[in-house]
């Protein structure tokens, strides 16, 4: 064992990344073995054994923190393939502290719930948390800032953008203001001043999800279109990806509707493309999000719903996702100063959107939206008040439950969980068919990232783990602004009631499933049962 002692004058001394790593170097630890540790691509990666208590509450790493003593090697690092979509690793900054491993086992549970060796995959769901955690910078999203200047750059392109719920209570922060503060429409201004020619809102995408949703989830609670109770929500691409993985015997039970950016932009590129006489293919869609899977999302095969609808399938719904990172360094690069600025608008069409939509991005939000237009639908009555403000599905714990009864029709019961590790509990039950805990459920909300999409991997980044608080202040300036809004309910946004008489017909009618229900045609959800080497431990 090695001691190491400080005086009290050196101990308040900043411990320097260099100072830590030559400190290591020091005690022998760098020279470990490199495949153990990480550092080289191994092709059978060893998972091992990091259940040890973990305790001290300086900046380092957690797993160093432990008292009078450095442990005899350090943890190592969660494998991250060329091949993952959303996230890179710049080795030279790595210091090996396994933060990454820590927040992928115990709050994702990915790292270390798979045997290995893994043929012809890799298994990272993409929700970017890892990348919140590491201490160094190592860990970063995929740069798409280039691409997209190059867009905007090109006369030929029509270059739109979207932002999420999520995005406009976090890009402040990274210009100095508070933590939540609300910036909607110096984020729109921003984007003009960028150069867009468009900017629509997401939370307009969200409504055209709790609608389709909801339409979906009352055919089959009434039994009036095949499927199986409870209903579980698509809109967390990370979600899908672990349900995929792990309980693929489960696919069945989620939603086919599309996330809000999905819809949006497949929207874009055939309602607003077609009345607005613009080649589809001459449209760039870039959506900021909160979210590193996005990047993901956009590359799977079928999300190409608006080229499918044009007959030219190789027209890909959305061109590129930046997090809210991103759109703050191209931001900080066109030296714009996002405080000052005077609010603008989001553009008409796809701009106008309900508080039903802006809660999609906390933990709660989606399942109380829901409800709201569900009970509207089931009774023809406005949705009482406890609906408006349904504090048992918006508390910070991981797995919550609640119930509304709906006059003429009986208990609605819902689920909202938030982090995958979470996750388990419901869907293990599920497999049980455990009455006292899912079975009877109708509804389960489900998000990968703590708090939901305001704890996002695309948001910005902290001297430490993103915090509880960090997240509730975000989380509480969308519910504080959903209450204050004269729409907040989905069903009620004009422009989707529009869109609905002069295109999509209604709710779940063919064309609504051809550009909203891209997980209908999935074929990599049943593709996924057949194979055989997932072997979740």
């Amino acid at each position: 064992m090695v001691v190491i002692k400080q005086s009290s004058e050196e101990s308040k001394k900043k411990l320097t990344r260099r100072n830590f790593l030559a400190m290591l170097g020091g005690l022998g630890v760098i020279g470990a073995t490199t495949t153990l540790t990480g550092c080289e691509h191994a092709k059978q990666p060893i998972v091992g054994n990091f259940n040890e208590p973990l305790v001290g509450d300086g900046w380092i790493p957690e797993q160093y923190q432990v008292k009078h003593h450095w442990p005899a090697q350090v943890r190592g690092r969660i494998p991250i393939h060329p091949e993952v979509l959303s996230i890179d690793r710049d080795d030279e900054k790595c210091i090996l502290c396994g933060q990454c491993i820590e927040v992928c086992r115990d709050v994702l549970s990915v790292f270390g719930y798979y045997q290995l060796p893994v043929i012809d995959d890799v298994i990272c769901v993409d929700c970017g948390q890892c990348v919140m955690w590491c201490p160094t910078k190592s860990l970063i999203e995929k740069d798409n800032t280039a691409e997209v200047l190059a867009a905007l750059a090109d006369p030929n392109k029509f270059v739109i953008v979207q932002t999420a719920p999520a995005t406009r209570v976090a890009l402040g922060e990274e210009f100095g203001l508070p933590m939540g503060a609300w910036v909607q429409g110096q984020q729109v201004a921003a984007l003009k001043e960028l150069g867009f020619d468009r900017i629509f809102d997401t939370n307009t995408g969200a409504d055209f999800t709790i609608v389709e949703e909801s339409m979906e989830f009352i055919k089959i609670f009434k039994g009036d279109k095949e499927g199986v109770l409870p209903l579980i929500t698509s809109c967390c691409p990370s979600w899908f990806k672990f349900c995929e993985y792990w309980y693929p015997d489960l696919l069945d039970h989620i939603s086919s509707a599309g996330t809000p950016m999905q819809m949006i932009s497949a929207l874009t590129k055939s309602y607003y493309a077609k009345i607005n006489n613009i080649d589809p293919e001459k449209i760039y869609m870039v959506a900021i999000m909160p979210c590193t899977a996005k990047k993901a999302e956009i590359k799977q095969p079928e999300m190409n719903a608006s080229g499918r609808y044009w007959g030219k399938p190789h027209i890909k719904d959305t061109d590129a996702v930046l997090t809210v990172r991103e759109l703050a360094r191209l931001i900080k690069a066109a030296k714009i100063n996002l405080a000052t600025l005077p609010e603008k608008s989001y553009d008409p069409i796809l701009g106008t959107s309900s508080g039903g939509g802006l809660i999609f991005g906390a933990t709660g939000g989606v399942a109380e939206a829901c409800a709201r237009t569900a009970y509207f639908v089931l009774t023809r009555q406005k949705a009482p008040e406890k609906l408006f403000n349904w504090t048992a599905v918006r508390g910070m714990q991981g797995v919550k439950e609640a119930a509304i009864e709906v006059p003429g029709v009986g208990t609605l019961r819902v689920a909202v969980v938030h982090g995958l590790a979470n996750a388990r509990v419901i869907l293990d039950a599920m497999r049980q068919c455990d009455v006292r805990q899912a079975h009877h459920y109708h509804l389960v909300e489900v998000m990968a990232c703590p708090g939901g999409c305001v704890g996002g991997g695309g948001m910005p980044r902290s001297s430490l783990p993103p915090s509880k608080e960090m997240v509730k202040l975000r989380k509480d300036t969308i519910f504080a602004h959903d209450a204050g809004m004269e729409l907040r309910e989905c069903h009620e946004n004009p422009e989707l009631v529009a869109i609905y008489k002069k295109f999509l017909g209604k709710p779940l009618s063919p064309l609504a499933y051809q550009l909203l229900h891209p997980h209908e045609t999935n074929s990599r959800a049943h593709n996924l049962r057949a194979l055989n080497y997932r072997r979740p431990v």
